[in-house]
Order: C-alpha cells, then sequence, then structure tokens
C-alpha cells in the first residue's frame, strides 16, 4: 500500500490450482515494483499525483472496497484477492470460471450492508454445456477474509462457445436491487440476440438479493430491464441523482454513454455511430423510432471499460463527472455531462489498458492497469 507516496510491494507469489498462496516478502522488490513509484500528471484540477498501491496483478478485471479500506480485486483467470494494509492474501472459494478469450473470473461488488450480510458478489463466465456464459453468483465473507463461504450461482445467461463480449458489471441501486450487464455474445450485426428481449444477451438484467428477477416488463424475461446493448463494461449509479448510467463497446466507432431506464431500447445491431470491422454500415443507421439515442459516443472507439461517477471532496471541480478507462488508447476519460459530456483525456505511462475506475472512501480515484497489472491511486499532488 502506497501511504505518503512510500510503497510497500510483494515480489513472489506462488498459484495452486484450487487457489492462490501468496508467499508476501516485503524486503523483496520485483523489477517492476521497484519502477513503480508515485508520478505527476497535469489536469484541469491542477497537478495530479499518480502512486502504486500495489502491482504484480494476471488481469486484473474488477474492484471494490468494503467498510475498512480493505480492497478486493478480481483477476480473470479466476482467482479473488483482497489487498489490506499492503498485503495481498488469496479468498478461497470463488466459482469455477470459463477463462477462454474475454470470460473468465471478471467484476465484483460489495453491497453497502455488507456489515451485516458479509456479501460478496461476482460475475464470471461460468463453464456451462456448449462453452461459458455470463453468471451472477454470491458468497459469505469469512470472519478472517480468507474464504467465500456457501457461494451460490444466482443467474446464468446463455451458453456459446465465443469467447466474446460477456459484458459483465455489477451495481446496487438505492432500492437493493442488483444490476448486471450482459454482452450480446459476438453475435455482431448479423445477429439479433440483443433485441430480443426474451434473450439474456446484450441486456442490463435487475435481480433482487435473493437472486430472483426483480423486474417482469410486458413483452420481456423475467429480470430483463433493457436491451439492444453490445458489451457494457461500465455501469454504475449516480450516487447524488439515483441515475443508472452506462458506457459500451461499438465496432469501429460508436462506443457510447447511456442513462439506463427501464424498459428502454439502446437500439445495437439496429442503430450504431459506428461501422462494422469490415467497414460495411450497421443496421439501420443513427436512429431508429423507439431506439434511444447515447447521450455521448466515441469515433474512433476508445474501448471504454469501468465507470464511475465522481461525488468525492478531493477534487470540488469533478463533482458529478464520469470517468472511464480506454482498453485500447491508454487513457482515463473524464466526461462533464453538464458542459455536453466534454471531455479530458488524464494520460500518464501507468495508464496503459484501464480496466476499472472507482471512488476511494476518501475520495482518491483508485483504476486497475492491465498492462501493469496494477492498482493505481490518484489523489492531488502537492
Amino acid at each position: 500500500m502506497c501511504r505518503h507516496g512510500v510503497c510497500t510491494m510483494h515480489a513472489l507469489r506462488v498459484f495452486s490450482r484450487q487457489g492462490v498462496i501468496l508467499a508476501l516478502t516485503g524486503g523483496l522488490l520485483s523489477a517492476a515494483a521497484t519502477a513503480a513509484v508515485a508520478q505527476q500528471m497535469d489536469s484541469t484540477s491542477g497537478p495530479l499525483r499518480i502512486s502504486p498501491v500495489t502491482t504484480g496483478l494476471s488481469e486484473p478485471w474488477g474492484m471494490d472496497f468494503l467498510p475498512d479500506g480493505a480492497l478486493v480485486v478480481t483477476e480473470r483467470d479466476g482467482r479473488l484477492l483482497m489487498l489490506r494494509d499492503g498485503a495481498l492474501q488469496a479468498i478461497d472459494g470463488a466459482p469455477a470460471v470459463w477463462a477462454e478469450g474475454q470470460g473468465g473470473l471478471l467484476d465484483v461488488m460489495i453491497p453497502r450492508d455488507f456489515a451485516d450480510s458479509r456479501e460478496v458478489w461476482l460475475t464470471y463466465a461460468a463453464p456451462v454445456p456448449g462453452g461459458g456464459a455470463t453468471a451472477v453468483g454470491k458468497g459469505r465473507l469469512s470472519a478472517d477474509g480468507t474464504r467465500l463461504e456457501e457461494f451460490t450461482r444466482l443467474w446464468v445467461g446463455d451458453g456459446s462457445g465465443s469467447g466474446r463480449h460477456f459484458g459483465s458489471r455489477l451495481a446496487e441501486g438505492a432500492d437493493g436491487m442488483v444490476y448486471v450487464t450482459t454482452g450480446d455474445r459476438g453475435t455482431g450485426p448479423g445477429g439479433l440476440a440483443a433485441q430480443d428481449p426474451q434473450r439474456p444477451e446484450g441486456k442490463v438484467i435487475a435481480l433482487n438479493r435473493d437472486g430472483r428477477p426483480a423486474v417482469t416488463l410486458p413483452g420481456h424475461a423475467q429480470g430483463v430491464f433493457s436491451i439492444g446493448h453490445r458489451n457494457a463494461q461500465g455501469l454504475t449509479f449516480d450516487a447524488q441523482t439515483g441515475a443508472l448510467w452506462l458506457v459500451e463497446h461499438g465496432a469501429m466507432g460508436g462506443d457510447e454513454v447511456n442513462r439506463v431506464e427501464a424498459g428502454q431500447n439502446y437500439g445495437w445491431p439496429v442503430i450504431s455511430y459506428g461501422v462494422n470491422y469490415n467497414g460495411a454500415n450497421i443496421g439501420e443507421g443513427q436512429a431508429k423510432d423507439g431506439m434511444q439515442q447515447p447521450l455521448h459516443y466515441w469515433d474512433p472507439s476508445i474501448a471504454p471499460s469501468g465507470l464511475m461517477v465522481y461525488r468525492g471532496e478531493l477534487f470540488p471541480a469533478w463533482q458529478g463527472d464520469m470517468f472511464t478507462g480506454s482498453l485500447n488508447s491508454d487513457f482515463l476519460s473524464r466526461l462533464d455531462p453538464e458542459a455536453g459530456f466534454a471531455e479530458e483525456r488524464l494520460a500518464a505511462p501507468q495508464t496503459g489498458r484501464v480496466r476499472d475506475v472507482i471512488e476511494a472512501p476518501d475520495g482518491s480515484i483508485w483504476f486497475l492497469s492491465v498492462i501493469d497489472g496494477a492498482v493505481y491511486r490518484i489523489d492531488p499532488a502537492g
């Protein structure tokens, strides 16, 4: 953990098939950890300090804070880890995953009532007949924080041999319901799975805390909250307004920011601001009656991942702004909804393939870098 610019790193990691054994050697630093020191980055809010929190992760995908400030992190290959007081430890009991293509262990969410429920929610590509399927489950974190107990799969989509587009972000609403995104599984412009309200692909799904579908909309399968999404890898509620926001990947161009509302159709693959990878047009154009327009889109694509609406105190000028990572252009995107989603791109050597971004309890901004296998913290410099 970096505290006041001083970082403690852990170099030796030994993995077993069933779980993770981490030998934590505070006195031995790997070459990567040695190079991981706090640096500065310019921004419209003044100079920022980027400090490494931990390094040596393998394809980190999602993270969330426990009430005591410990951080839970997923790695796509199936490892679930906790970072507490500068030390990484394994959390056993995570589900078996289908770690093929983009699949594996994906998002993690700590609900607000964790102090009482001790629930940890996960999304993952579950191994099912025919390949893998986006799945949601939860377990109870043991008192010593070393194991997920009684992990239960609560919801699972349809299986596919495709390793693409699992979606798989989680968000908890003020009503206590849990929302999850599903990708179209690579069915592409030629398939209309995301447009079929009876199918699980390309949707936002709403679940009760016991896993039962939380909504039943006319003509929709139980739990289907919205349709017409391609591959949403960012989902969050604005803690102040209660709005549900989503970012999703387009094809070549057409990455979108959408405000998600019950029963709405967000267009994929009938409308899009991008084109197919072979240069062909997608669907019927950029607009159609009955389909929602994005509130912001990127062309060319940035491959947005992770999403946070900032409500902390460290950056007053950024209150209400959105942050998402870029998986193909190596920056954090800050969007100001009050200025027509004007964008500031925060780029530094550490912002390579940003997979997730969250607000810490103290108002600092934390993000996952896939390239570095690291968690970084951003706060004001000086």
